[in-house]
């Protein structure tokens, strides 16, 4: 199975997502607050920056694009590899703690006009959703994504949403596991409506793995048979293209859940893989430096992305334009 995209322009733009086989093999290094956070809290703007250019100076010839945000990426978007598409996320890092609802907002003095006009060929938006908050929040949110959409209708270029899920009452990480395959594909379905002007889904799969019969090391809480079936119920959603994140997850088991994604019948088009890529590297480069970290991500961060790609291969389906 493929799935079609429309609007010439923008399948142009879409291509340079992909891969020869038309699968998105996407590195995400679009992290800001969570990339401070790992890196230390006196790390500097300068070195946030000079972190992602080693990411993508090293790991971009392995990848069919490169998602960076505009405030510390520019110099890693100019030192990727040529062939490589370059996405840049348009939110702010984080959301507003002030109210509820995990409302989102836009970068400052950013526009998609002008993340195109510096060289961008796709938009990355990352939407919070709980689908059993109230309407006025949910609406709210929707017409966040319309304004956006319309932005990037006028300029031609390919909207990936992002969209990841909580629970506005439960904290507890097993108690939203129950409620994760309800959480997430009524997220993804809640845009589907081509007024909401979505090329790609940046989604969530639709378990948490580490629930699941056979990748437990604990309690489960999904059978395999179970699990096989929400994958399969979130694919059938829509005929956008759609590709999962990592979720922070480790390689191999990204690995080992994109395998069973497709052993369930999701025909997910590929990957937007950040921290399963690259997390131990920036660790490295925190306690170590620069150069550790050059080792590592020339040997373990090219093995990780080389590892996701051969699954990709195997395993994902492409995008016919």
């Amino acid at each position: 199975m493929s799935k079609q995209i429309n609007g010439l322009k923008k399948a142009e733009l879409l291509k340079k997502m992909c891969n020869e086989q038309g699968i998105i093999s996407a590195l995400a290094i679009d992290q800001r607050g969570a990339l401070k956070r790992m890196l230390g809290d006196d790390t500097t703007a300068t070195q946030i920056s000079e972190f992602k250019s080693l990411v993508s100076a090293i790991l971009t010839p392995y990848a069919s694009a490169i998602l960076l945000d505009p405030e510390f990426g520019w110099e890693a978007a100019n030192v990727r590899e040529n062939k490589t598409g370059l996405m840049m996320a348009y939110e702010k890092t984080g959301y507003d703690k002030a109210v509820e609802g995990h409302f989102p907002d836009l970068i400052d003095e950013v526009s998609v006009f002008r993340l195109k006009q510096k060289g961008a060929e796709a938009v990355k938006l990352l939407l919070y959703v709980d689908v059993d908050e109230s309407d006025c929040i949910n609406d709210r949110k929707k017409a966040f994504v319309e304004r956006v959409s319309s932005e990037c209708k006028a300029e031609e270029i390919p909207l990936f949403l992002e969209i990841l899920t909580y629970d506005a009452n439960i904290d507890d990480e097993k108690e939203f596991a129950r409620l994760k395959p309800h959480k997430v594909i009524n997220a993804m379905r809640s845009y589907v409506d081509p007024k909401y002007g979505v090329d790609v889904f940046k989604v969530e799969v639709p378990v948490d793995m580490k629930y699941v019969e056979g990748f437990a090391e604990g309690e489960v809480l999904y059978s395999q048979q179970q699990a096989a079936t929400y994958f399969a119920e979130q694919s059938s959603i829509s005929a956008l293209p759609f590709i999962f994140l990592s979720a922070g997850v480790s390689a191999k088991l990204f690995q080992q859940t994109l395998i069973f994604a497709k052993q369930a019948g999701s025909h997910y088009n590929g990957v937007l893989c950040g921290r399963a890529t690259w997390a131990e590297g920036a660790k490295i480069y925190k306690a170590q430096g620069k150069s550790a970290a050059v080792e590592w991500l020339k040997t373990k961060g090219v093995q990780n992305i080389q590892e996701l790609n051969a699954v990709l291969k195997n395993n994902a389906t492409s995008i016919r334009f």
